[in-house]
């Protein structure tokens, strides 16, 4: 039986990604993990942190005979990796995984790809404007519009807006806006996670929904028309829900994913519910693309600290995505 072969981008090579790829081979998933890494990179780390799998050039027309094996796509890093310490020469290393994983992608070679994390600090200050991988991910495959949704803890948590200052959001929330993305979840949930009829709980961004117009005019001058006439073309869309009540166990079970105005809005209850489970999914894309959730943790970098369950939560979703549809 032929497995979905999955390009693994070990992210930022100082950080805690080619540690959480060496316990691939605990995963017993029945899919072919590819790390995209600098292979010596992950057999010097796999001595620092004294992991005995067996790290093996990927080859694609050849299977590793061993189930410990780690395959690694070499690809160079610049300079010599310090486990914990940021090297601004190796920021365009961290682009190439991205790059060659979206290339297989397209040439049929891979079925999607999980992200390890990178750092975007340092790729700024190397002078490559770039604010993550789901934009990234986006401008390279010509997509003109993507939604960010984490799932874990038994919640999908979809955001209107992601990375704004809170100053700026609710001018960010148009009707125009708000509909793009309410489809483009839509379709992923039944395409992406086969769900033939997406039930999307939507909250509103003021206090208490706004409290019909005391709290705030959002509700009542962009999210409520919208709704109405999505819900006219015939989408289960319910809301504007208050944001400290979405979440009560009554509500959330008549939808299969939440909908959240912000980042801060929507992601500390997932992440509470998750944390160390939890999977970051770009919607959207003509790929399948999961992520880890947390981030490069460099202090945790080489000292056997770092948990992988959040990779093999996101290989799993990656899994499910590709699953055909029964």
């Amino acid at each position: 039986m032929s497995y979905p072969v999955f390009a693994i981008t070990s992210g930022e090579p100082a950080g805690i990604g080619p540690d959480i790829c060496l316990d691939l081979p605990q995963f017993q998933l029945p899919a072919r993990c590819v790390v995209l890494a600098d292979i010596e990179l992950m057999r010097e780390r796999a001595r620092l942190l004294g992991k005995d799998v067996q790290i093996e050039p990927y080859q694609a027309d050849k299977l590793p005979t061993d189930s410990n094996t780690v395959e690694v796509l070499h690809i160079p890093v610049a300079e010599h990796v310090q486990a914990g310490t940021l090297n601004v020469n190796n920021a365009s290393y961290v682009i190439d995984l991205l790059d060659r994983a979206h290339q297989g992608i397209v040439a049929g070679e891979f079925a999607g790809m999980v992200t390890a994390p990178l750092h975007k600090g340092i790729i700024n200050d190397a002078g490559k404007p770039f604010s993550g991988h789901t934009e990234y991910l986006a401008d390279i495959s010509n997509t003109p519009q993507v939604v960010m949704m984490l799932a874990g803890g038994g919640l999908r948590v979809a955001l209107v807006t992601t990375h704004l200052p809170l100053k700026d959001i609710a001018a960010q929330i148009t009707p125009e806006l708000l509909s793009s993305v309410i489809h483009i979840l839509h379709a992923d949930l039944k395409h992406k996670f086969h769900i033939e009829n997406p039930r999307i709980l939507v909250t509103g961004l003021n206090p208490h929904a706004g409290e019909q117009g005391h709290l705030g005019h959002e509700e009542l001058d962009v999210i409520i028309p919208t709704l109405q006439k999505l819900q006219a073309d015939g989408l289960d869309v319910k809301g504007p829900y208050p944001a400290d009540t979405v979440f009560e166990p009554f509500i959330l079970k008549e939808g299969d994913a939440v909908l959240a105005m912000y980042h801060d809005q929507g992601l500390p209850v997932l992440k509470y519910a998750s944390f160390g489970q939890g999977v970051n999914i770009t919607l959207g894309l003509p790929f399948i693309r999961t992520s880890v959730d947390h981030g490069t943790a460099l202090d945790l970098a080489g000292t056997g600290r770092a948990m992988s369950g959040s990779l093999q939560a996101a290989i799993e979703c990656a899994l499910q995505m590709h699953a055909p549809q029964h």
